[in-house]
């Protein structure tokens, strides 16, 4: 078993999770395996519904985008211009896309208003 990570946000491997999901179809209880590899039955019960519904290719794991500002949120000194005009791009397009949606933007951005 490869598991990447300790604590509540574990990455299990497509082969990983086929491997516990062969033991719940052979009728082992999910509660006896959740202890085993240590993880909640739950999760073991939803992978079994993702398997069973549409195939091993569920179980692959989805790559997540992230947050293309977390860049500029270590700190505020910017290389280069270049990256000083990126990050004040940024801040106008999501900006415009809240007044588009109608959310009003209060002092430091920390309250979001909407506007009726």
């Amino acid at each position: 078993m490869t598991r990447i990570r300790k604590g509540p946000n574990r990455y299990w491997s497509k082969e990983d999770k086929l491997k516990i999901i062969n033991e719940v179809l052979e009728g082992k209880s999910s509660y006896e395996i959740a202890k085993k590899y240590d993880v909640s039955s739950g999760m073991i019960r939803s992978w079994v519904i993702k398997y069973e519904e549409f195939g091993e290719n569920a179980l692959i794991n989805k790559k997540k985008p992230g947050n293309p500002m977390s860049k500029y949120f270590i700190t505020k000194h910017f290389k280069s211009r270049e990256e000083e005009l990126e990050y004040e791009n940024m801040r106008l397009r999501i900006e415009n896309e809240r007044l588009k949606k109608g959310y009003l933007v209060k002092g430091d951005g920390s309250i979001v208003v909407f506007k009726k």
